[in-house]
């Protein structure tokens, strides 16, 4: 009788930390079902950069689910009419998704109760990150609270777990266990603007993040730039 595996499901952007996130589920020996969200973000290649992270590290299955967050608008990343910062900003910035984490979770914790797993690994990051309330320690451990009496499952005894391997890691660190794992960052997407070709722009803040983490972790950058 072959040995039972367990399941994993790995919310996947497309960008650095979530194809970090991956792979490090997949190191763990999960069985890891990959789930991309479209939901209306500007910088649409970076769905393209998920399905090849996907395809490239050989998930068990690959699914995108759409949700449009543009209908209720409120951050530059969904309303073309909001420009995205080129400069660090006070605060929480306007790239700020209302709600995203939090649609993106639940999301994936109906995808979990079909699939009978009880794992959610998400690439949420609370130190090279951008200041959103979503990405702390807090809302990840309140999210598991809530799947634990939200589902069926939960209820009836299932030990949700949600994972947030990054968390506590620095760009840098991210970068080099990505780089030990094997991790093909060259197409991966984390620009807030890339181009239809999913080059970066080099100026906003996640390739400012971006840039420098690849600098401090002594790792030669594959980001394709608009610019140079």
């Amino acid at each position: 009788m072959s040995e039972h595996v367990e399941k994993a499901v790995v919310l996947l952007s497309g960008g650095l930390d979530s194809a970090t996130c991956l792979a490090m589920a997949r190191a763990e020996g999960l069985q890891c079902h990959a789930l991309s969200i479209d939901y209306g973000q500007r910088h649409r290649t970076e769905l393209e950069a998920a399905r090849w992270v996907a395809a490239d590290q050989g998930v068990t299955d690959h699914r995108v689910v759409a949700v449009d967050l543009n209908a209720i608008g409120g951050s530059a990343l969904t309303d073309a009419a909001i420009d995205v910062p080129t400069a660090p900003t006070a605060g929480i910035p306007v790239t700020y998704v209302p709600a995203r984490n939090t649609v993106f979770l639940a999301l994936a914790l109906g995808l979990a109760e079909t699939l009978d797993a009880r794992l959610l690994y998400v690439g949420a990051n609370a130190v090279d990150y951008s200041g959103y309330p979503d990405c702390r320690p807090a809302f990840i451990e309140a999210f598991r609270d809530l799947a634990r009496v939200a589902t069926r499952s939960g209820v009836e005894g299932t030990p949700w777990e949600v994972r947030a391997p990054l968390m506590h890691l620095s760009k840098a660190e991210i970068i080099r266990a990505g780089s030990d794992l094997g991790v093909d960052y060259s197409r991966t997407v984390s620009c807030y603007q890339a181009d239809t070709e999913g080059r970066a722009c080099g100026r906003c803040d996640s390739c400012r993040i971006r840039r420098e983490g690849f600098a401090a972790a002594g790792v030669p950058d594959p980001t394709r730039y608009t610019t140079g």
